[in-house]
């Protein structure tokens, strides 16, 4: 199922915004401390926001918080959490065309603070998936000891662990396993 190009890098970050927290990296850490850290992953993720002060870091952590609880609900849940960001932020939904996306949605006032229009443009990419029936791509991790969030975009919905080498380690695991029932040498 092709996804427009917006869609796509709105579920890939937000994705990657819940797997920042302390609670999904590898190591523990924090990976958007600062007003800086945050302005390098917006970067990094095409978004056209910037951050501007200590206090949007601190919103977007809160609204990652809240992103991270919408992985793994049904579809009838997440609608409703999606309709709700939509009403608390007052989306009006607003064509423009900017970058290289070409016509995209807006859906929050010009200046509306960074949280605010982050949440926003993450709940219409989840709207997209909602709407085509494919909700379903939203994923937690399989791995073993991890909760980190997965966005699906394979052609048979077959992608099951994050970015944070969680099927690496799977991969190792189950080799070593295997390797553990077999001799080492021929047979006499």
């Amino acid at each position: 199922m092709p996804f427009t190009h917006d869609t796509t890098t709105t579920l890939a970050s937000a994705a990657a915004l819940v797997n920042s927290s302390p609670r999904h990296t590898v190591d523990g850490s924090e990976e958007l401390p600062t007003v800086a850290a945050l302005n390098d992953f917006l970067a990094a993720h095409d978004w056209s926001y910037r951050a501007r002060r200590r206090a949007d870091v601190t919103a977007v952590h809160a609204f990652r918080e809240r992103l991270e609880r919408l992985w793994p609900l049904p579809v009838e849940a997440l609608a409703e959490e999606v309709n709700g960001l939509f009403r608390e932020h007052e989306a009006i939904p607003e064509l423009v065309n900017h970058g290289d996306f070409g016509w995209h949605f807006h859906a929050t006032r010009p200046g509306a603070p960074l949280a605010a229009s982050m949440a926003v443009e993450i709940a219409l990419a989840i709207s997209d998936l909602i709407r085509l029936d494919e909700a379903e791509r939203l994923r937690v991790c399989a791995g073993s000891d991890c909760t980190g969030a997965v966005i699906d975009f394979s052609r048979n919905r077959s992608r099951r662990f994050c970015d944070q080498g969680c099927g690496n380690r799977a991969n190792v695991a189950a080799y070593r396993a295997r390797q553990s029932g077999h001799d080492d040498g021929p047979t006499p």
